[in-house]
């Protein structure tokens, strides 16, 4: 095999991609390993009441002519900001279908007269009043002090399809190239759907056949025929229907992409993603692990590590190359930074070249991992060469092509900054990963050497007098082994012995901090005072 061919074989090689489910009481963390690398880290709370695609009856309670918004009520604590051009352009006729179901009519869907598009320049104050009562759907969850961001513009997301009420139109992916494939896709949905439903369909329907999109597309229409029931019971604003759980939107757009296995930590949410899974791909669902080993799952599989490391102010990439990420209320800023990586053979400017285009890839990781969005500004080595700010644009083009987020990235300045502007539908995903000191316990003082050796000797005679505990096991740092122990005959552990009657063992613990020690019972079990 010639060189060409085996680049080519490696270009080709297909990436294997696990994902890691951790369910715990409050939430649900998911980890997705590509090549065993973290790539996206999403925490999804189990009571999350107000997560993208959930559609809610909203009550208006402020109209903005300034900003030509209004604030709705959804059941946040903070209200929910509608914008003019959010009501989507059959806002009218979504208005009109809910009067008349609140009104008690049974309107079929098909037999619906639709009314025409808003003005592109219009007033929300001509549509919207205050009181007035709206199906919306969340589009931005809530975010730090804002509430969250909705529009009455109506969809539903399924596997292949994704159905738009009070809209007639087809639209296929960009990415679908194939035009026949195109048209085909066009004339199935043209021929099974109902009047009055707009539809788009997704890249991962090319090659389905039409029974796949059918049983797709009925699901769909079910979620907004349930709209309608709730619209006719309720009296006041709350929640209609949910969108998918996190774990199942996961599954959803991303298993085409071939998961090897998933794993899982619970038995019932096992249960729940194999049944899902068996909905639109059930020769996937061996895939599907239940895990249960003794150790924690993300720990079994190296999630721990990788988001200590892979998370926090400084992120280190290899050879002494690392970012500073900071974030503001208004963007993220990430600095690139060479550290020691010199190459004595290469100019300056080849050297800030090869640094830039390693920093490209994780930045372009960092963001998937994070979810970074809003308005992100990089600050990379500078370079003189504009074919090399060139070709690290195109570098970090490539590397964000897997990120599901809608994303724009405009060229370098002469500056050498980057702009990315990325999707931000939920908040940025953090973790803590500097951890409170186990010797100050975070307030940044410690208490008096001069009590610590009268603390021990408390508890040890409250343990060996007061509990009449046998073989007592101290366990110390090496430098408080070495002060108790000095001098055998002379030494404070001889002293403690003749005092209290009794014999125990100081053992040497190298991985306890200095002030750290602990008791063992004659079971080697620890003793917890």
């Amino acid at each position: 095999m010639s060189e060409e061919q085996q680049q080519e074989v490696v270009e080709i090689k297909t990436v294997t991609r696990d994902l890691v489910i951790n369910s715990h009481a409050s939430e649900v963390d998911i980890a997705l390993l590509e090549d065993n690398i973290l790539v996206e880290l999403h925490r999804e709370k189990t009571n999350n009441q107000f997560a993208v695609g959930d559609v809610f009856l909203g009550r208006v309670k402020k109209i903005l002519p300034g900003l030509n918004a209004a604030f709705v009520d959804v059941g946040y604590p903070k209200e929910a900001f509608l914008h003019y051009l959010d009501l989507g352009l059959q806002a009218n006729s979504l208005i009109k279908y809910k009067k008349l179901i609140v009104a008690g009519e049974d309107v079929p869907m098909d037999k619906f007269k639709l009314d025409g598009d808003l003005p592109k320049n219009g007033k929300i104050g001509d549509w919207l009043n205050v009181g007035d009562l709206l199906p919306v759907q969340i589009a931005k969850e809530p975010i730090h002090t804002k509430g969250p961001r909705i529009t009455a513009e109506i969809s539903f997301a399924g596997r292949y399809l994704v159905l738009v009420p009070f809209s007639n139109r087809i639209s296929v992916s960009q990415k679908i190239r194939s035009s026949e494939e195109r048209n085909r896709l066009r004339r199935l949905i043209q021929s099974i759907k109902p009047a009055n439903y707009g539809v788009i369909i997704r890249t991962v329907a090319e090659g389905k056949k039409v029974a796949d999109l059918d049983a797709d597309l009925r699901s769909l229409i079910s979620k907004w025929e349930q709209c309608t029931i709730e619209m006719k019971k309720m009296t006041t604003f709350g929640k209609m229907v949910s969108e998918m759980d996190q774990t199942s939107v996961m599954l959803r757009d991303l298993l085409n992409e071939s998961f090897n296995n998933i794993h899982v930590n619970d038995e019932k949410l096992y249960e729940d993603i194999q049944n899902t899974i068996k909905t639109f791909a059930p020769q996937k669902a061996e895939i599907v692990q239940l895990y249960k080993g003794k150790e924690p799952i993300f720990d079994y599989y190296d999630v721990t590590k990788q988001i200590k490391g892979f998370f926090g102010r400084v992120v280190t990439i290899k050879n002494g190359v690392y970012l500073i990420i900071e974030h503001t209320e208004a963007m993220h800023v990430i600095d690139v930074n060479s550290g020691h990586r010199v190459n004595k053979d290469n100019s300056q400017e080849d050297n800030a070249f090869q640094v830039n285009i390693v920093a490209a890839k994780e930045i372009a990781r960092q963001l998937r991992l994070r979810d970074m969005g809003g308005i992100i500004i990089v600050d990379f080595i500078d370079m003189h060469e504009a074919k090399h700010r060139k070709d690290l644009y195109d570098a970090l083009v490539e590397a964000m092509k897997p990120d599901r987020a809608k994303h724009k990235i405009l060229p370098a300045t002469q500056f050498g900054l980057i702009q990315i502007t990325r999707q931000r539908v939920r908040p940025e995903t953090e973790v803590q990963v500097q951890e409170k000191c186990p010797v100050c316990a975070g307030e940044g003082k410690i208490r008096p050497a001069i009590l610590f050796i009268d603390e021990i000797e408390n508890h040890l005679k409250y343990l060996l007098v007061d509990q009449n505990e046998n073989h007592i096991v101290l366990q110390v740092h090496p430098f408080i082994y070495s002060y108790l122990c000095m001098g055998w005959w002379h030494s404070i552990h001889h002293k403690w012995q003749k005092k209290y009657g009794k014999k125990f063992t100081v053992q040497s613990m190298p991985e306890f901090h200095m002030l750290q020690y602990n008791f063992l019972n004659a079971n080697g079990d620890d003793i917890k005072l």
